[in-house]
């Protein structure tokens, strides 16, 4: 659960609060990921020309975008596919799909790249 402090951007998370959410957000995340790889699947079966494949796009950036209003309404801010920050109030605890744990941090002007374990 976040603090309940808030920034101008949203909630302000602790770390142990940060880590106490991170398996609602691995099951959140892990079944849109699962959806998201079986219509990819069945699109990559399809030949090129069927508008079927169309239709499977539009069905993955659904869920996507569900996804990520999912992670959002939780307080996290969305940084990529399979990519949330929790705001710290002086960066951010970074996890992406498929982690296990939360272990990374980075500055606010850092990203993905700049992460550095937590000690």
């Amino acid at each position: 659960m976040p603090t309940g402090k808030t920034t101008r951007g949203g909630r302000r998370w602790s770390l142990e609060a940060s880590r106490a959410m991170l398996d609602e957000v691995r099951e959140r995340t892990g079944r849109a990921h699962a959806e998201v790889e079986r219509l990819l699947e069945q699109r990559e079966a399809l030949p090129r020309e069927s508008p079927d494949r169309g239709r499977i796009d539009e069905q993955v950036q659904q869920l996507v975008s569900a996804w990520a209003r999912s992670m959002e309404a939780l307080g996290l801010e969305v940084k990529g596919l399979w990519l949330v920050d929790f705001d710290n109030g002086s960066g951010y605890y970074c996890w992406k799909w498929p982690e296990e744990r939360l272990e990374h941090f980075h500055g606010y002007d850092d990203g993905f790249e700049g992460r550095l374990r937590i000690q």
